[in-house]
């Protein structure tokens, strides 16, 4: 049978508004530098006892897979038959299923049967595979931090519930670990067939991200100095942006492990999905105001300008037609018919140009404009920054 963990969240939780909450770079480097003094840790393993071997002999873990997840139990089912054929002794690492829904969603009963179905099958002469129901907060920082904590390998490595494991993922992450490295960044791969959407376009740019917890190994000792996830990033959204520029702060070696490669099919999306991922962006005034200097850097180096000059000249539009004033209506609507019409067909440049794909295109671009403005305007107010 699987084995059913409830986890107790009474932890530390990086993040605060406080920056006495915030451990600063001198801090962390100095933590840092403590923990390279120590013996290498490389070849070191967790030890536990396993039910499944009679003789009572401990079994050394080398790795804890984490795998977040919220009422997808096919796509849950299918990324964890790509973990279990791994080609890595099945004793030295487990699979960790954290069920972020589990007492919300309806679907979390056939998850939770999922994990238990594989953990029957694998008894024995697969890896462990624990069911674990996300408490307190949720969220995929949440559920993550639920994971690492219960995990008992000193390398904890994180995906998510739709992707698909190549068979050798395991053994070329965990091997990338030399003494001095503390993170390992895999290789994602998303197949696309034909022209592409505007929605699998974007998705696909998940390949060249420097760094995306579909796909990473970390040292369980370095998420113990830095905190792990901030949870105050409830959405699949900036979370792992978040943790990768605490692991700069850290001074953390970081190494990229192309063979380490995770296939991460692009799920099929309804019309208009662009409208319903609008609300994260509130999230990025969560990461400008903990790191200003490499959000400016690396996530976008100005303000959305053409953003603020498209809602800015709608609302004189509407303005000028409350007043009377016709001429300056008509200017402030050219003004924001040209910056739609750019907007679209900048989104329509290198995607489907199909009929269904270009109306979707042309109402989703007059929307996201004031959707995106007033989701940043709400994150800015809700996190207390000065973020445009």
């Amino acid at each position: 049978m699987t084995k059913i963990l409830a986890f107790n969240r009474n932890r530390r939780v990086v993040g605060a508004d406080s920056e006495s909450r915030r451990l600063d770079d001198d801090k962390l480097a100095a933590r840092r530098r403590a923990r390279d003094a120590r013996p290498p840790r490389a070849t070191r393993t967790a030890e536990r006892s396993d039910p499944r071997d009679t003789t009572g002999t401990p079994v050394e873990l080398a790795a804890s897979i984490v795998v977040p997840t919220r009422g997808r139990p096919q796509l849950l089912s299918r990324c964890i038959a790509s973990l279990v054929l791994q080609r890595f002794d099945p004793a030295r690492f487990e699979i960790i299923i954290v069920d972020d829904g589990a007492g919300i969603d309806a679907s979390s009963e056939e998850t939770r049967s999922v994990v238990a179905s594989w953990a029957a099958h694998t008894a024995g002469s697969g890896p462990r595979i624990t069911y674990m129901p996300s408490m307190g907060a949720h969220g995929p920082a949440a559920a993550r931090n639920c994971g690492w904590h219960a995990a008992l390998a000193p390398i904890i490595a994180f995906t998510d519930d739709d992707t698909i494991a190549r068979s050798d993922w395991l053994s070329n992450g965990v091997r990338a670990f030399e003494n001095d490295v503390h993170v390992v960044c895999g290789r994602v791969v998303m197949p696309l067939n034909g022209t592409p959407t505007d929605y699998e376009l974007d998705a696909k740019n998940l390949e060249t991200a420097e760094f995306v917890t579909a796909n990473c190994f970390c040292r369980k000792h370095v998420l113990e100095d830095i905190g792990g996830f901030d949870e105050r990033f409830r959405f699949a959204w900036r979370e792992d942006s978040d943790l990768h520029f605490r692991l700069i702060d850290y001074r953390a070696n970081i190494r990229r492990e192309p063979r380490a490669v995770m296939m991460h099919p692009i799920r099929p999306a309804g019309w208009g999905v662009s409208l319903k991922q609008v609300k994260k962006v509130q999230f990025d005034a969560l990461l400008y105001k903990k790191h200003p200097r490499l959000y400016r850097r690396k996530i976008r180096q100005k303000p959305r300008w053409d953003f603020y000059l498209t809602v800015g000249a709608l609302l004189a539009c509407i303005v000028a037609l409350l007043a009377g004033s016709g001429a300056a209506a008509l200017a402030a609507g050219l003004v924001w018919f040209f910056m739609t019409a750019r907007f679209c067909a900048q989104r329509l440049w290198k995607t489907s140009k199909s009929p269904a794909h270009i109306a979707e295109m042309i109402v989703t671009s007059a929307l996201i404009p004031p959707m995106a403005v007033y989701w940043r305007a709400v994150g800015a107010i809700r996190y207390r920054v000065g973020f445009l």
